[in-house]
């Protein structure tokens, strides 16, 4: 390939919502993108409006089964995985095997193409934490086997894998821990705090909230995260960067958030609080400032604004015009 020539990139858990994003945005830089996705909890619907683009190539593959390309390739970007509760506790050993067998094989190939690597890992490798906020030099509070291990073990042995080839086979690999996210192309029933309160409220059911709802998280704009996932996979930094949005919501004053917003009649329902549910979930982004030069730039309000139009067209498509 001539210096002209595009990148290349491989995109794993390319159909799924931030890997359909992320696609979005190399394409929009200039690269040849090959997403590469089992849909076990992707969608084709997030790369239709793809067809057809000449720079973009879609393979439906398991990769914790050995990933072969003829292509070269300068950048692997491993987003495979089930992210969601719902997902990995339907799916324990799938999502074991994808954040193991998978992170080998995809590290695999970087190395086989002397290309760049970067892992999706997750703020759930701090577990329930002690520490508040939450900083790349902690080392969380997980149970290993509890119902949430099965995810948060698949990503906190992912990150060593990562580190061991780049300090053994001197690979160039990059680590984002990426904090809650939303955004369209989220699925309606994954079971994720988002979808489920905006689905719930458009359709008049009750809002349900697990436990009390004074337990924290801290929601970024999908846009944002994937610009801040593209300056880490171009910088010169290998060790974890938290991605995320530092503003920090309970789950009860979230709900009411989407309920004002939407102008639903909703009412809210508590229900028992899950297994190792974390209490609080902020991310500290001094190193993303200073390393990146990043922060979140879309205020909540418009963000949860594209995020409820995306979902009213769903919606609506299902099940006939949103209820109030």
């Amino acid at each position: 390939m001539s210096a002209s020539s595009p990148k290349t990139s491989v995109v794993t858990g390319g159909a799924g919502f931030l890997g359909s994003h992320l696609s979005d945005r190399l394409l929009k830089e200039g690269h040849r993108v090959i997403a590469i996705d089992n849909l076990i909890t992707g969608n084709v619907a997030n790369i239709e409006h793809l067809a057809g683009n000449t720079h973009f190539r879609f393979i439906r593959q398991d990769v914790t089964q050995y990933i072969y390309l003829p292509d070269e390739v300068d950048y692997v970007w491993h987003f495979a995985s089930p992210a969601s509760p719902i997902d990995y506790l339907e799916l324990p050993i799938p999502t074991l095997k994808v954040g193991a067998l998978g992170t080998h094989n995809a590290l695999g190939l970087a190395r086989h193409k002397g290309a760049a690597f970067l892992l999706a890992s997750t703020s759930e490798c701090y577990g329930d934490p002690l520490v508040h906020p939450q900083k790349e030099d902690y080392w969380g509070n997980v149970n290993p086997i509890g119902p949430r291990g099965v995810y948060d073990e698949a990503k906190r042995f992912a990150e060593a894998i990562t580190m061991a080839y780049h300090r053994f086979h001197s690979m160039d690999t990059k680590i984002v821990r990426i904090f809650n996210t939303y955004g369209p192309r989220m699925r309606l029933r994954d079971g994720r705090v988002v979808p489920a309160f905006i689905g719930q409220a458009l359709t008049g059911q009750p809002v349900t909230i697990f436990g009390d709802g004074s337990q924290t998280r801290s929601f970024c704009y999908v846009s944002d995260l994937i610009d801040g996932i593209y300056r880490l996979m171009m910088s010169d930094f290998h060790e974890p960067v938290n991605i995320g949005n530092p503003r920090e919501m309970t789950i009860l004053q979230f709900a009411e958030e989407i309920l004002r917003i939407i102008g639903s009649g909703s009412k809210i329902e508590n229900r028992p609080l899950p297994v190792d549910d974390p209490k609080v979930r902020q991310p500290d982004i001094t190193r993303a400032k200073a390393v990146l030069g990043w922060e979140p730039k879309v205020q909540f309000e418009e963000g949860i604004a594209e995020t409820i139009a995306y979902f009213r067209t769903r919606v609506e498509r299902d099940l006939g015009p949103a209820v109030h």
